[in-house]
């Protein structure tokens, strides 16, 4: 009974949401730690997975979305900019860090929101 306030649209894409930008805060942390690293191939979520994002958003079908096993890959677009072969660019890496934390920042606001309207369902009152 308690499971079916929590199946929600809305409140579980912002659930999954939250576990890639983590998962892909994971990919940038690692690709920063390696930036001197010979070699060492720039990683990011899969290409295959904003497909199949797109594809359970899309159907608005909960279990199709909560189905979804985000993973990380070898970038296979980004090239190396020095004679090392390291594909990592620091700038780069900067901005999809400041884009992956404005991401993560409102998806906790939609699930605190659920949550608050959750709350206010069981009380009365905020």
């Amino acid at each position: 009974m308690i499971n079916a306030l929590f199946v929600q649209p809305g409140y579980e894409s912002a659930k999954k949401m939250m576990d890639v930008t983590a998962l892909r805060h994971e990919a940038i942390a690692s690709n920063i730690s390696n930036i001197e690293t010979p070699n060492y191939k720039r990683i990011d979520l899969s290409a295959s997975f904003e497909t199949e994002l797109k594809q359970a958003l899309g159907s608005g079908n909960t279990d199709q979305l909560l189905s979804l096993n985000p993973s990380l890959a070898v970038d296979t677009s980004a090239v190396s900019q020095n004679h090392d072969g390291n594909t990592v660019t620091l700038e780069h890496e900067l901005l999809e860090m400041n884009q992956n934390t404005l991401a993560h920042a409102l998806e906790t606001q939609l699930v605190t929101g659920e949550m608050l309207k959750l709350r206010m369902a069981i009380t009365g009152h905020a």
